[in-house]
């Protein structure tokens, strides 16, 4: 994945792009136990980038029988951080109806040494995206999504990956191909089952034992776009894996993991997972 001409800093550019779309893979975890109770569940990563600690990232979700709340951040850690800081938030509310999943509202922001970013989806009341809202340095733009049979039944990415959890919940099988429309183009996201192996402790999380493996990766359907993500996703899934915790019978994500970026490998190892009925 090195590109000769290429500098540090481009390298570095590029996987942050990585580090701030690979927190939207753990919100596979949401949706795994089905509940007439609400409930928050809270988790703590540490995120490896070939030999940077290079960021600290944080999940909260909260479910209840009528709705759906993920919120997420991530920020640079370290000799990392010195080098490219930065930091981004996630949010996403969603409505379940007939235990069907409808996404409400999508925000994400980020900030580096050099820029603040934000875009923000609009939904009508069944679902259907109605604008795009994006701004850089301040600069804001409003962008009216027209109506095209290809965005039916589509969703945000964070919102899929809520659906597939309650598929892996009811089936106990992650594969799958769910489409998703982020505002602006339309990709495929595919889930394929991979087994169970044993996951052992180390110096970045104690959490071990038995956990199912599953990978993702994104079909951009011919797009062609300067998405580094995209690029290593289509021959270079990213890994997951699965276990269970023992007080509130409730799965989460262990552990996430892409073989090659162009920092090296990036491991993100659960250090903390809190569970909590509302």
């Amino acid at each position: 994945m090195l590109v000769y001409g290429e500098s540090f800093d481009d390298l570095l550019k590029k996987t942050k792009d990585i580090m701030k779309k690979i927190i939207l893979s753990a919100l596979f975890s949401l949706f795994f136990c089905q509940t007439a109770q609400a409930f928050t569940v809270n988790h703590d990563f540490t995120v490896i980038l070939g030999v940077f600690n290079a960021s600290d990232t944080k999940f909260s979700y909260s479910l209840t029988p009528k709705d759906y709340a993920v919120n997420s951040t991530v920020k640079t850690a370290g000799f990392f951080d010195s080098l490219y800081p930065f930091e981004a938030v996630y949010s996403t509310t969603g409505k379940i109806k007939k235990n069907e999943m409808e996404t409400a509202s999508y925000k994400y922001q980020s900030k580096s040494r050099f820029s603040k970013r934000s875009k923000e989806l609009v939904y009508d009341k069944n679902g259907n995206p109605l604008y795009r809202i994006s701004s850089r340095n301040d600069k804001s733009k409003k962008v009216k999504i027209e109506e095209n049979p290809n965005n039916a039944d589509t969703t945000d990415l964070q919102t899929v990956l809520a659906k597939l959890a309650k598929q892996y919940n009811d089936l106990r099988f992650c594969d799958s191909r769910m489409e998703v429309f982020d505002g602006k183009r339309r990709f495929d996201v595919i889930f394929k089952d991979e087994g169970i192996e044993e996951l052992p402790a180390n110096e970045y999380s104690d959490i071990s034992g038995k956990a199912a493996k599953c990978s993702m990766y994104i079909d951009k359907l011919g797009s062609k776009e300067d998405d580094l993500l995209w690029e290593l996703t289509s021959d270079r899934p990213i890994y997951f894996w699965l276990m269970e915790d023992k007080d509130k019978k409730m799965p989460f994500i262990a552990r996430i993991s892409i073989n090659e970026t162009p920092l090296g490998k990036l491991d993100a190892y659960a250090k903390k997972i809190t569970i909590k009925d509302n």
